[in-house]
């Protein structure tokens, strides 16, 4: 019959002989349904819960309780601001094992379950163990979703607190100290994070002391950063600078030669005459290339020949390229 149907939790009904009959409260106590929902720690099927459970196997084996995570702006000598930058992962069996030896300050190792022990998963383990540092076993889809989409982690994540970049001038000074003749590279308006560890890998590679990034409009460094770099960011520092031309311009000061990469400079790669002097590198974007008051700063701007078939080369490949032919001369002249 249209309209009728079972009364309202509380309402009240005739009977065919008039009297009115309550619900009963029948309706009120179904609504009041089982309580609280438990924390998400205390949910066995949680990945929270599966962290805790995780924790307490360690614990119970004679492991150390994981140090608690700094929050952002704790860690370091200068912080990006306004970056959204917090705690970082590295992925990947190489870049993990070169960032426990060089004693990244991590607080936590994640392992897949029923991972593969090769030799590399052994070292990490083995020195994730000595440096007392937890080591919590996770399902392969929660290191998934801590890797984010596009990352390979291999079976190993690393949990790093915010990168403690360096400072710029103090990068020289340092470099210096050791009796090296400087190589730097400095970004500008490079913002893809690949392009950022292909370049800290290239540094590495042809004896270059650091990378140089600005404080806005640029790749920091984040887990894509550390993961392309390939382990070669655990032992070549990135500075952060505040002002890129007022940094470069007292990179000058202190008698270092900018060179700009740029496809219309005046002064071509092969034979580069400053290559066995104290030299930063400046790069700029594939798309952009360097800004007006960058190019201004710079004591001369250097091309690399290229076929006319191409426009231009990607901003790792071309300071790779300029990082080669200066080791090249500067080897030629031992």
């Amino acid at each position: 019959m249209k309209g009728a149907g079972r009364p309202r939790p509380g309402a009240v009904r005739k009977t065919n002989k008039g009297r009115q009959v309550g619900s009963g409260g029948q309706g009120r106590q179904a609504l009041e349904g089982r309580g609280p929902t438990p924390k998400a720690e205390d949910r066995p099927y949680h990945p929270a819960g599966k962290r805790k459970a995780a924790q307490e196997r360690y614990l119970a084996a004679g492991g150390k309780r994981a140090a608690p995570e700094r929050q952002p702006g704790q860690q370091g000598r200068q912080r990006r601001s306004g970056s959204g930058e917090g705690i970082e992962v590295v992925t990947g069996r190489n870049s993990v094992l070169e960032a426990l030896r060089a004693r990244i300050p991590a607080t936590a190792l994640y392992v897949a379950a029923r991972i593969e022990l090769d030799e590399r998963v052994k070292e990490i383990m083995g020195i994730a163990t000595k440096r007392g540092l937890p080591v919590l076993e996770v399902m392969r889809p929660e290191l998934d979703r801590m890797s984010g989409p596009d990352a390979v982690h291999q079976g190993v994540a690393l949990k790093v607190p915010p990168y403690d970049y360096a400072d710029p001038v103090e990068l020289l000074d340092a470099v210096a100290g050791r009796g090296e003749v400087p190589l730097l590279v400095a970004l500008d308006g490079v913002t893809d994070p690949r392009n950022l560890g292909a370049i800290i890998r290239s540094v590495a590679a042809f004896g270059g002391q650091g990378v140089i990034v600005p404080q806005r409009r640029s790749a920091g460094m984040t887990a894509a950063a550390w993961k392309t770099s390939a382990g070669a960011a655990a032992r070549t520092p990135v500075a952060l600078a505040s002002n890129l031309t007022q940094t470069l311009k007292a990179l000058r000061a202190r008698g270092v030669f900018v060179l700009g990469l740029d496809g219309e400079g005046e002064v071509a790669l092969p034979g580069l005459p400053w290559a066995g002097d104290p030299v930063v590198l400046v790069v700029g974007s594939e798309g952009k290339g360097l800004s007006r008051l960058v190019t201004e700063t710079c004591d001369a701007v250097v091309s690399i020949p290229i076929s006319s078939a191409t426009e231009s080369l990607n901003a790792g490949i071309a300071a790779g390229v300029a990082l080669y032919e200066i080791a090249k001369l500067r080897a030629a002249k031992e």
